[in-house]
């Protein structure tokens, strides 16, 4: 009997091999800080989708210069990054799996140097860029926060257009899934919460106008986007801000049948990101995991579940029970690549290795 981790996933056309995500994780190793993958993205996930996992999902990737979160990250605003990432998606699909990209924007999260470096915020002579937001009220950094630019109703359609685009060249590449990246404090995000939201137009106020900017994103990346292959969205399903006025699991519930109406096929559910005074909750094993159930309960929208999920047996049952239907595997995939070849063996599953890694194979 094939465990249910193990089985097929059939959204629109597109058959996932199997319910295991590799989590978009950020790289931050553009060379030349032109937002061109190197061999270093080739490897990494090639790598995943040599591991055995069914869908392999690029990390956030910026739509537009401005939107992304530090110079050395992955864009996709040219046919030249287009042309860069191909050789990878005919790399994870020669191995069975499906390649993903995740579209992004980091709004007023921009302009930063990488996390080892500290994720502090960079000054036009340094390399940095002006950020952008729902209002002016720049990202709390410690001591003296960077300038915020508030989008126009204008500069919002760019936004718009600018994933569009975006999804255009993303399909010049060869992905196969866009995932349109609405979590952790980046622009997308921005609008959706009262906690950064105070605008007083069609973008702001009630829970419509906040949630305008992601339906419109989603719509018009399924304009371009083949009607055969499924368009993602990754939610933070709450701020962990219960102190003040914010986006709650209730909210994401309220919202997830709103983005199929515009055109969204599954509902990746992570948490928080949205302000440093946020609480986050004890990471044990599978901490996020009830905010996707949540969705997957009340609504009849598809998600992915993350969040500290290490154990075969464990993200089996997420799937077998009905609480997820991928599970997405982040910090546990960077251990081990190989972590769904291993985990068909403890759930005693005989799947199929890469030819060339078949003396690896547990007896």
């Amino acid at each position: 009997m094939v465990p249910d981790l193990l089985t097929p996933l059939s959204l629109r056309e597109t058959e996932i091999p199997n319910r295991l995500m590799v989590s978009p994780m950020c790289q931050y190793s553009v060379e030349d800080r032109d937002g061109v993958a190197t061999e270093w993205h080739h490897v990494h996930l090639g790598s995943r989708a040599v591991g055995g996992a069914g869908l392999v999902m690029a990390e956030a990737t910026a739509v537009e210069p401005r939107g992304r979160i530090t110079p050395e990250d992955l864009g996709i605003w040219s046919d030249e990054h287009a042309a860069a990432l191909e050789r990878t998606t005919e790399f994870v699909r020669s191995q069975g799996a499906v390649p993903g990209i995740q579209l992004a924007h980091a709004g007023r999260k921009a302009s930063k140097t990488r996390p080892w470096a500290g994720s502090e915020p960079l000054a036009p002579d340094e390399g940095g860029w002006p950020v952008v937001g729902p209002t002016a009220d720049p990202w709390p950094y410690e001591g003296e926060p960077p300038a915020t630019e508030r989008l126009s109703t204008e500069d919002i359609a760019e936004v718009v257009d600018a994933f569009r685009t975006a999804a255009e060249h993303a399909l010049e590449a060869g992905f196969e899934v866009a995932e349109v990246h609405a979590a952790h404090g980046y622009l997308l995000h921005e609008f959706l919460s009262p906690a950064t939201n105070h605008r007083d137009d069609e973008y702001g106020g009630s829970f419509e106008n906040r949630t305008r900017l992601v339906r419109e994103v989603v719509a018009a990346v399924r304009e371009v986007w083949p009607d055969g292959q499924p368009v993602f969205v990754r939610i933070s399903a709450t701020d962990w801000l219960p102190d003040r006025d914010s986006w709650d699991v209730d909210d994401s519930v309220r919202l997830a049948p709103l983005l199929a109406q515009a055109g969204a096929d599954l509902i990746d559910v992570s948490g928080g990101g949205i302000h440093p005074d946020q609480r986050l909750p004890d990471a044990g094993p599978g901490y996020q995991v009830p905010y996707a159930g949540a969705i997957r309960e009340e609504t009849d929208v598809p998600v992915a579940a993350v969040g500290g999920v290490t154990e075969p047996t464990h993200a089996d049952a997420l799937v077998r029970n009905g609480r997820a239907d991928l599970v997405a595997l982040g910090r546990e995939l960077l251990r081990h690549p190989y972590w769904p070849l291993e985990a068909a063996h403890e759930l005693d599953a005989d799947v199929e290795w890469p030819v060339q890694y078949r003396r690896g194979r547990f007896d």
